[in-house]
């Protein structure tokens, strides 16, 4: 009942998070990458002493290439980044760095494609939602006479979700702004997944109020109660668990999935969080407003 009686405190907490992501969202705004935005990235690697930012700026200063910036990457190897370029400027490129600079990967989306990209994104992120929402309000079809009806189940999922996905685009857009950390498909896929795994949360603790809304004679408050607290050390374990492994991932796991994984980091972290101390209590809201119980 301890959480149940704190939640303006929990609210409190999630409103400062949720308010201050959303501040430096409007702020600095999204730090888009090459599948959303198009481009080139070109990655290599030199075979002797890598040259200062500088010095490859110099070198490619002849190519007139628009847009273009420069990254250092471990302690022989650069990211360059362009607007969206064809294979003989590529080629240009290699020949202007000189026969040191051996290239590592190269990747070209035409900005048609990117916008189209960052379309389907934002499309499969409110799918995803609505089918959740949707599943849940069916799953729950049957304690709409109980305290609260089944479609509040499925609302106070989307308070949670939202709550989960906004979190981390505001720590990632910070990242952006200071680090240049990039908003691409990885970054999605790692949404989708947190999207997956509080919801997995969410439905545990819903379904244990529905069979303790059935068993007992108490208020709902205290029903939430009892069934956060018989839920709250399988919901812990699970989420340390995984924790562990993605700390592994991201201390060993490459430059690569770096941001991937620490994407999942903050998105299961808060998720855990929202399907304990925001998810269940806040059906005291609708039950509230719609003078149920």
């Amino acid at each position: 009942m301890g959480i149940v009686r704190l939640r303006s405190l929990w609210y409190g907490i999630s409103g400062l998070l949720v308010a201050a992501s959303i501040f430096v969202i409007i702020l600095y705004g999204f730090n888009f990458g090459i599948d959303f935005t198009g481009g080139t990235l070109l990655q290599m690697h030199y075979t002797s002493t890598r040259p200062t930012v500088a010095e490859i700026e110099t070198q490619l200063q002849p190519l007139n290439l628009s847009e273009l910036h420069i990254e250092p990457a471990n302690t022989d190897s650069v990211i360059i980044r362009t607007s969206f370029i064809q294979d003989d400027q590529r080629v240009a490129i290699l020949q202007a760095l000189g026969e040191t600079a051996v290239e590592d990967s190269f990747e070209t989306i035409g900005p048609t494609i990117g916008e189209e990209l960052r379309q389907k994104a934002i499309s499969a992120v409110i799918m995803v939602i609505l089918a959740i929402v949707i599943y849940i309000a069916w799953a729950f079809r049957g304690v709409s006479k109980g305290p609260v009806p089944s479609w509040a189940f499925g609302l106070s999922t989307i308070l949670a979700l939202v709550h989960d996905i906004i979190i981390p685009l505001g720590v990632f857009v910070v990242l952006g702004e200071w680090l240049g950390v990039e908003l691409n498909v990885m970054f999605i896929t790692a949404l989708l997944t947190i999207l997956g795994f509080s919801v997995h949360d969410t439905i545990v603790v819903f379904d244990r109020i529905r069979e303790n809304l059935r068993r007992s004679g108490g208020s709902f408050a205290e029903v939430i109660g009892q069934s956060i607290q018989q839920t709250f050390m399988r919901s812990l374990n699970t989420s340390v668990t995984v924790l562990i492994v993605l700390a592994v991932l991201l201390l060993f796991g490459g430059e690569s999935i770096r941001y991937f994984v620490l994407a999942l980091m903050i998105g299961i972290t808060v998720g855990t969080y929202s399907s304990i101390f925001i998810a269940s209590p806040s059906l005291l809201i609708w039950q509230k407003l719609l003078k149920k119980g």
